[in-house]
């Protein structure tokens, strides 16, 4: 099978496109696909397209397109083309392609495979009332095209009065008989029977292309080579296959990518999931859903993670940059299956990028001026952060006394056990400044307290709660001064 497809895919330069609709913000689905085309065409040493599918005006998101390239920015996945990049094969946006549209649809109507169609709005929703009342679904089609409100029955004089006057749409006339045959190189072939499909409407009462047509004449002008979608668009091919052979136009190759699924339960993988579990969803904040980057994700770490939902190396390895995936990707690792979001494992792999990092540069990226003391504490608690937020949180350990403590454990502690053990190590720290694990092991043993209650009782007394990194360390970073003070404060709280 992957030897088939490398041998199909190598015969021009591969031109792949991803083409969103500004509809909202680009969820991490359309990451996903705009990801795999990028990694597929640097592969192929091909070109990466970003075309703007905006003909459905009524769902048009002001922002929504702003939004997608600011969003691949942040991802650095590098555009060759597009509204914003310019390019030999534009308008990249579809909006500003009507008049495009409109010369092919004419050559559809003059070739016999499509027409005018007449019919309002009420006349179409009382059939398709009359097909449900009887348990049947409406189709505009083969089996009643000829006796409703359409050109396919008129001289061309009738047809030229009658579109000046009245409101229209174009519709395609499916005028197969049998099946219609595609092939997907990773599920391989795609066979529909042609009855099922009506003749669907490919340019609308307002002029604009519907999406199937402008699709598949923006992917043959554009030279589109290899189509990498979302799996929804799987039961679209047969329509665009016959879009193709009415034109007589070489079909590119298709690749359908299986879905992003819930992290629980069925289904695809939704914002309201996002909202309800706590984790993003888009790479940049949209309205009140913040995003991977306001989460403090690294645009590496979640290039990393997306590229293993329904992808893999054929090996163990796991942590890529993009510059590997580039030369490791291939469409040999797809696979057919959902691929379930794991937060978890996507804060995983989050840390492995941030501890590649040194400490300048996570200072650089938190939009700090770096100084020794900085790097020093940046270092100490690195290992323990997934995110950048986490290392936000951690670094205002040292310059904040805990304003609560965890009433849990304390009522856990032997009080008494506790004071006498923060009394000894206030006379410690007077005498000499530091505290060593040892120096702490010789009190406990002294005061004759267990080494788990004890590290218990200074975590509380330095973080609040039983978190944190090395105690040493971090008391060492923290100063006498500060130490002092934070053993008289818990001291004053235990009753």
């Amino acid at each position: 099978m992957a030897n088939e497809i490398g041998l199909s895919l190598k015969q021009k330069m591969e031109r792949v496109r991803f083409a969103p609709s500004p509809t909202g913000p680009l969820h991490i689905g359309g990451v996903r696909t705009a990801l795999f085309n990028y990694l597929y065409a640097k592969k192929e040493q091909g070109v990466f397209v970003v075309r703007i599918e905006d003909t459905d005006r009524a769902r048009y998101v002001k922002g929504a397109e702003e939004y997608i390239f600011d969003a691949l920015k942040w991802l650095s996945i590098p555009v060759d083309e597009s509204p914003v990049h310019g390019g030999m094969f534009g308008p990249y946006r579809q909006s500003e392609r009507k008049e495009i549209y409109k010369k092919y649809v004419q050559i559809l109507i003059n070739k016999g495979y499509a027409y005018y169609a007449f019919d309002t709005t009420e006349t179409l929703q009382k059939m398709r009332d009359e097909a449900e009342a009887k348990g049947e679904t409406f189709k505009y089609g083969k089996h009643n095209r000829d006796n409703l409100d359409n050109s396919l029955s008129l001289d061309e004089e009738e047809i030229k009065k009658k579109v000046l006057r009245e409101s229209y749409v174009v519709r395609l006339k499916n005028v197969e008989s049998e099946y219609i045959v595609a092939r997907d190189l990773l599920r391989g072939k795609v066979s529909v029977k042609a009855d099922e499909i009506d003749d669907k409407i490919i340019m609308k009462a307002d002029g604009m292309p519907t999406y199937h047509f402008a699709n598949v004449v923006d992917d043959h002008l554009m030279k589109i080579t290899t189509v990498i979608r979302g799996e929804e668009w799987l039961p679209s091919l047969a329509l665009h296959t016959l879009i193709y052979k009415y034109f007589d136009w070489e079909k590119p190759n298709f690749i359908h990518l299986p879905l992003i699924l819930k992290t629980q339960g069925k289904g695809k993988l939704s914002k309201r999931d996002g909202d309800k579990g706590g984790f993003p969803v888009f790479p940049l904040t949209w309205e009140n859903s913040e995003g991977f980057k306001e989460k403090g994700y690294l645009s590496e770490g979640v290039v990393n993670y997306i590229s293993l939902l329904g992808w893999n190396s054929g090996d163990e390895q796991e942590i890529f940059v993009l510059e590997e995936l580039k030369n490791r990707f291939g469409i040999g690792g797809l696979q057919k299956g959902g691929a379930r979001f794991d937060i978890k494992k996507a804060e995983w792999i989050n840390s492995q990028h941030l501890q590649q990092l040194d400490a300048r540069e996570i200072i650089r990226r938190m939009g700090l001026e770096t100084n020794e003391n900085l790097e020093l504490r940046v270092n100490l608690i690195r290992e323990r952060a997934n995110t950048m937020i986490d290392i936000e949180k951690m670094l205002k350990w040292f310059d904040e006394t805990p304003a609560t403590y965890d009433n849990k454990v304390i009522q856990k502690f032997d009080t008494l056990s506790c004071r006498n053990l923060l009394s000894r190590v206030r006379e410690h720290y007077i005498k000499t400044s530091r505290l060593t694990k040892q120096d702490y092991v010789e009190i406990l043993n002294e005061l004759e307290i267990k080494i788990g209650e004890g590290m218990q009782c200074l975590r509380l007394c330095l973080f609040g709660e039983l978190i944190g990194p090395d105690l040493f360390e971090f008391m060492v970073l923290l100063g006498k001064d500060v130490v002092l003070e934070r053993i008289n404060r818990l001291e004053n709280n235990l009753i």
